[in-house]
């Protein structure tokens, strides 16, 4: 409806009138879009009148607010179809599109609106209430144009406090934020995103999660059913592309059981411990949910995993064990939930406990079995016991070429996955159970009967050897940069007994595995993957865990390590802590340079090639982002910078100038 822009304002009817515009905002001739109520509208000013049309053309729903007045005419600025600029028709045609009553008042513009009709309950809300219902707590993701209807639903168990969604500048950001989370508590969290690039861009931190076998649950809006196929703009076959990643993966269909589609791809992510994966396209993800429908919920549906070993399998155990003199338990990932066990049967055994890089921190270093990480990123202590055993217990490790456990002594491997157990090489004694139920279980079959001497002195004597030896590379310098060990040993200093430590790949987290000294921290890293990035998104998710009742994280700091190659891949994120208020303490070892690439092309016999980096002032960038930023050129200044950046309310990043080659 147009209205004269001299006619007197008064209000009528039982419409809600919404101000769009200020008095002389829209200037005679042209359009505007405005947004009220949910509703999109086209403002229009033309002959001295305003009208209000919908802001979608019938054709593609191009955005006629984008449009313009031709020759007397609004013209579409997707396909070129007309409109009169005040009635709203289709020149020629008996169409058009609707009109809103327009009021000029003295402080502005003012159209009308008929009261909003309550929403109706989409299939999305129905499965996103699910995804609550199964625990799902944090979504990281990107809103775009194939999710919109799924964002929508999610914004409202969001807006009723329910679940925490955080926006991220890259995709494969919120896929390493789900599978650290995963990792860390063991329960899923979701990532979403648009069809084709979107999705694509997940690829990367599912296959982490994948390979790292932490439940993740994937989003992934599609195109409209109706074009799926011939090759629709950012139509991409996502069960094709997610079909070796996504141990589940399903698409949502007109005629799908909505919930029941939830409770399956959460019900194998948590039992699988993988990637499930949803595919919306984008028509269904409006469509009014069943009359009657309700959410699913894992009331009945999840059983209980404490398996125990079949009874043959512990008795070659025990015996083993039994006869043993100098017994070494290792602990890989898979031990992350089960250590108060495995660390009593260590203490009744009076042996080494060792771990995998992947399992870093699971038992202190400074408890008196404890000796850290085995392979290629630990210590010779770990090395030494190894060698030195007559029996190793192997509890939920892998067995992968970067530890390194010796197929040389007699073994036995006490995993929940029978497919892991003798993957690699022969086991004596391989033991299919929940690693937890199995070590209590072995723990109370022993206490009669141990041979084990204790190793209790060895161990402390191997320590201080190491610790010695630590020292002295402390003090060692090139002039071109501070050394990780000092670097290292600073921050066993200054971090925290309890915080959350998110690493990346290269020689830093090589020099992290040797030097770092955990007490109680939490230790995340792309294991099997190995993917250059993970730490910052990692530590995204992390903090997400710290801000939930779960004691076990509850108020915990977060602190993510990488070089400067790692911390480029993602450094967009770094407004992402900002926006969310993310306490998290980034160290950032910067050499310019891909030291662990050029290392090993000099291990090569290889030219040093296109290893080198070109920087920015990352600590200045971090101010610019709105975080905390400090640079560290020199080893005295360590202890100070990285205390002022762990007591910083907020996301803070420490940047550290280091050497390339003193690792």
């Amino acid at each position: 409806m147009a209205t004269d822009e001299t006619k007197p304002s008064e209000k009528s009817d039982s419409r809600v009138w919404e101000k769009v515009l200020d008095p002389g905002e829209l200037a005679e001739g042209r359009v505007q879009a405005v947004t009220c109520r949910h509703q999109a509208v086209c403002m229009t000013h033309f002959k001295g009148q305003y009208a209000a049309l919908d802001n979608e053309c019938p054709h593609q729903g191009g955005p006629l607010g984008e449009g313009s007045i031709e020759e007397g005419l609004l013209r579409c600025p997707w396909h070129g179809w007309d409109f009169d600029p005040l009635t709203g028709k289709a020149p020629g045609f008996d169409d058009g599109v609707a009109t809103f009553p327009v009021e000029v008042r003295d402080d502005g513009i003012y159209v009308g609106f008929e009261e909003e009709i309550a929403h109706t309950a989409t299939v999305s809300d129905l499965m996103a209430e699910t995804m609550v219902n199964w625990g799902i707590r944090h979504v990281w993701g990107m809103v775009g144009h194939s999710n919109l209807g799924l964002a929508d639903a999610l914004r409202r168990q969001a807006e009723s406090g329910r679940l925490s969604y955080y926006g991220i500048r890259h995709e494969g950001a919120a896929s390493f934020a789900a599978s650290a989370y995963g990792k860390l508590t063991g329960r899923p969290a979701a990532c979403l995103s648009i069809a084709g690039p979107g999705a694509t861009n997940l690829l990367t931190g599912l296959w982490d999660a994948h390979v790292d076998r932490s439940p993740v649950l994937a989003l992934t809006g599609q195109v409209d059913t109706q074009v799926l196929g011939p090759g629709a703009f950012q139509e991409v076959d996502l069960s094709a592309a997610f079909g070796e990643v996504a141990q589940w993966s399903q698409p949502v269909l007109h005629t799908s059981k909505h919930a029941e589609l939830v409770n399956l791809a959460l019900k194998s992510a948590i039992l699988n411990r993988g990637v499930s994966h949803l595919i919306f396209p984008d028509e269904v993800q409006t469509l009014p949910a069943p009359v009657g429908a309700q959410a699913g919920s894992p009331e009945g549906r999840v059983t209980a995993q404490g398996i125990t070993p079949p009874a043959d399998s512990l008795e070659r155990a025990i015996a083993l064990l039994g006869k043993s003199r100098r017994p070494a338990i290792i602990v890989g990932h898979g031990a992350s939930f089960h250590m108060e066990p495995i660390v009593a049967l260590a203490e009744m055994l009076s042996c080494p406990v060792i771990t995998t890089f992947k399992a870093k921190g699971l038992i202190s270093d400074h408890h008196p079995l404890g000796c850290g990480v085995l392979g290629r990123s630990g210590t010779p202590i770990a090395s030494y016991f190894m060698n030195e055993a007559d029996c190793l217990l192997v509890f939920g490790a892998s067995f992968s070429n970067h530890t390194g456990i010796t197929p040389k002594k007699p073994t036995i491997q006490v995993d929940f996955d029978p497919m892991a157990l003798g993957k690699f090489h022969k086991i004596e004694v391989p033991v299919w159970g929940e690693i937890g139920v199995t070590a209590e279980v072995l723990g109370n079959a022993l206490q009669d009967n141990v041979q084990a001497e204790s190793q209790r002195e060895q161990i402390a004597e191997r320590w201080a050897i190491w610790r010695q030896e630590k020292s002295k590379r402390m003090g060692e310098g090139r002039g071109k940069g501070v050394s990780s060990s000092a670097i290292f040993a600073a921050l066993t200093r200054q971090v925290a007994q309890d915080a959350i430590i998110a690493v990346d790949v290269g020689n830093n987290t090589y020099s992290f595995g040797r030097y770092f000294e955990c007490q109680n921290q939490a230790v995340l890293m792309s294991g099997y993957l190995g993917s250059i990035g993970f730490a910052f998104p990692a530590a995204m998710g992390a903090w997400a865990a710290t801000q939930e009742e779960d004691p076990r994280f509850r108020g915990r700091p977060v602190v993510s390590i990488s070089g400067d190659g790692g911390f480029g891949q993602y450094m967009g994120e770094l407004t992402t802590a900002v926006k969310y208020g993310m306490n998290i303490t980034h160290v950032l070892l910067n050499n310019s340079e891909l030291g662990k690439i050029s290392k090993e092309q000099r291990a090569g016999s290889l030219e040093v090639w296109q290893t080198d980096l070109h920087n920015p002032d990352f600590a200045r960038y971090a101010e610019l982002c709105g975080a905390l930023g400090i640079r560290v050129d020199e080893s005295t200044e360590l202890d100070d910078a990285l205390g002022r950046a762990l007591a910083h309310d907020g996301p803070a990043l420490v940047e550290i100038m280091s050497d390339p080659e003193l690792i």
